[in-house]
């Protein structure tokens, strides 16, 4: 029988760490939140935590039914693992894919917890878009969605907004990805294949 949920521990309190603790409290979850960096501003209880002290960590998921951590990528295994012993719901919003097979190993001896790694933009909702549109066509041929952060208020040369861990971004763009391609899930290189790109219109062929 799965675990109710009724409190949750969010690990990791920047942007969208934040932005998550506040909509989880919004929706009626008991919410305390975990930030190395102490907090006074904030509508739900927060506590200090370093996650990489293995008996804070185990203490921090006393009590409470899941956690969500949105902390950078290297962390999450620790949080991970302590929530198995513990016997705690796991969610994550990882992109790095050593990090989430870790979780889906741990998530096959865990019949009671749910262990959700991926849970943020992309990977996350858009893999839920793209399941949701796939279901309405008899035959895919291929989906291709893009993601990205376009403010309400653009500021600065690209018009872009930086809202989430840069370390993630720069392990996204540093290792390989995991694509799948003809039904089979393959490994291949960041950022070495070309695209076809439409700027005002304009078709731009690369050269």
């Amino acid at each position: 029988m799965t675990r109710i949920i009724n409190q949750v521990a969010v690990f990791g309190l920047g942007k969208v760490g934040e932005l998550v603790a506040v909509m989880l409290g919004e929706s009626g979850f008991k919410v305390v939140g975990y930030d190395a960096s102490p907090r006074t501003d904030l509508d739900f209880e927060v506590k200090p935590l370093d996650v990489q002290d293995a008996s804070g960590l185990r203490e921090s998921l006393r009590g409470v039914d899941a956690v969500v951590s949105c902390l950078p990528y290297h962390l999450n295994i620790d949080v991970a693992e302590a929530a198995h012993a513990a016997g705690t719901h796991y969610f994550d919003l990882t992109e790095d894919v050593p990090t989430t097979n870790r979780v889906i190993e741990l998530a096959a001896d865990s019949p009671r917890s749910v262990f959700a790694p991926q849970c943020g933009l992309a990977p996350g909702l858009i893999g839920i878009i793209g399941a949701s549109i796939a279901k309405t066509f008899d035959d895919i041929r291929s989906i291709e969605l893009k993601v990205g952060a376009l403010p309400q208020n653009p500021t600065g040369l690209l018009g872009y907004a930086i809202n989430w861990s840069p370390e993630g971004v720069v392990n996204e763009y540093l290792n390989d990805c995991e694509v799948l391609r003809q039904g089979h899930r393959q490994m291949v290189p960041a950022m070495t294949e070309k695209e076809r790109v439409f700027i005002g219109g304009i078709g731009s062929r690369p050269p």
